[in-house]
């Protein structure tokens, strides 16, 4: 063989030893970093389960090799509950962390902030918690999607058994933010189209966290309601219930009540729950199909805890992202979007997608009826109600939210 050919032969070789392969190549670019922000001090009982839920998530991705060959690291920040300390949390986990997707937050009008941020900063933006309509709809855009169902969809699977129960004049309470006023206005318009003689009659709308417990039940009593519509939630909804057990509100009326049966909400009020309340939650206890059980015992076993519903969306988002990714090739942020329309994914209430039109998640809610067992609230005569069947149409959608 010729010199020149040896030389050539001999490079061609060393090329070959030295390239590495499709792993070390995935490891040299390092993990896929995950950004999160969240109301963590201001709301621990959702907020500290669905860290645990996402950091278990991360545990068995990881252990299963990562996404395409990489690890994910995840980053969380405290948002501060305010709309302005979110918006620089946010900046700081792109520009500092160099974070390649965001996602997080749990109050409404934080979840617009960080929807606008997204579009703004052309950033992906997995919005996991808020439940406000405008992040898909009226606020939507190409950088952002949803996992929880909306306001719009879980009061739309009650709204079928409120009709039934045959009432005319409602009363409304709810929190005065994002969230509060986006369920109530879903909730009077879908009652309005499905039983046209409706009355809302008296609202009492406290501020998030500053209920003063006793004129608000007692102007709801001296309303004279046939049925409420209630929206509170955790400290606010203790109070709320324990004033309304106490001055009666609440005996012979029909009380629909959103997301009172999640563990993190029903669970404090122990033997004070009101027997009967039409919920939306999550009866962990007694979920039998074999996506849950799966997802059960691996939470007990690293939490010797039983899982909350800020559990299930923790653990969810994460997964969905890694699921993206994948489709995706990677976290290039063009690519993400494109392979999130349509995903289709596994979860712990089986399988979900992500809709093309609004971006939004058809994972569902059980819905069911409040009652006390062994001194503690639960659900029971539940039924899981998979959120694609109850989303408007895509033609409707395109009335909904602007071209992005």
């Amino acid at each position: 063989m010729k010199r020149r050919d040896m030389l050539q032969a001999g490079l061609a070789t060393g090329a070959v030893l030295a390239a590495p392969s499709m792993p070390a190549l995935a490891q040299a670019k390092g993990p896929i970093r995950i950004g999160e922000l969240n109301s963590y001090k201001s709301q621990p009982a959702f907020l500290e389960p669905y860290k645990k839920g996402m950091d278990l998530a991360v545990e068995e991705i990881n252990a299963a090799g990562g996404v395409n060959g990489r690890k994910i690291e995840l980053i969380t920040r405290d948002d501060g509950a305010n709309p302005g300390d979110a918006v620089r949390v946010a900046e700081e986990l792109i520009s500092r962390e160099k974070v390649d997707v965001l996602t997080g937050t749990f109050l409404s009008n934080i979840g617009l902030a960080i929807t606008d941020f997204a579009k703004q900063r052309k950033v992906f933006f997995l919005a996991s918690e808020p439940l406000t309509d405008k992040i898909v709809w009226q606020n939507g855009n190409r950088y952002t999607f949803r996992l929880r169902p909306s306001t719009y969809m879980q009061t739309a699977m009650m709204v079928p058994d409120a009709v039934k129960m045959n009432k005319k004049r409602w009363a409304v309470v709810y929190p005065n933010y994002e969230y509060g006023q986006s369920a109530v206005q879903s909730f009077k318009e879908l009652m309005k189209k499905a039983q046209p003689n409706i009355e809302f009659i008296a609202e009492q709308a406290p501020p998030l966290g500053r209920i003063d417990a006793g004129a608000v039940t007692q102007a709801l009593a001296d309303a004279k309601p046939d049925a409420i519509f209630n929206v509170l939630f955790g400290a606010d909804l203790a109070k709320f219930v324990r004033e309304g057990n106490t001055r009666g509100l609440f005996k012979g009326r029909e009380v629909v009540s959103l997301l009172t049966g999640e563990p993190e909400y029903i669970d404090p009020l122990k033997d004070e729950t009101p027997e009967g309340w039409l919920v939306t939650g999550y009866p962990w206890y007694g979920i039998d199909t074999p996506d849950h059980k799966s997802f059960f015992i691996a939470y007990h076993t690293k939490y010797k805890d039983y899982p909350r519903l800020g559990s299930i969306v923790g653990y969810t988002s994460i997964k969905a992202l890694a699921a993206g990714m994948k489709k995706a090739g990677g976290a290039d942020t063009e690519k993400l979007i494109a392979a999130f329309k349509g995903l289709q994914f596994d979860t712990p209430f089986g399988k979900a997608s992500f809709r093309a039109s609004d971006h939004q998640c058809t994972m569902g809610a059980y819905v069911g009826r409040t009652t006390v067992r062994g001194g503690k609230g639960e659900m029971k005569d539940y039924r899981y109600l998979d959120g694609a069947k109850y989303l408007p149409s895509d033609e409707e959608v395109k009335k909904l939210r602007p071209a992005s």
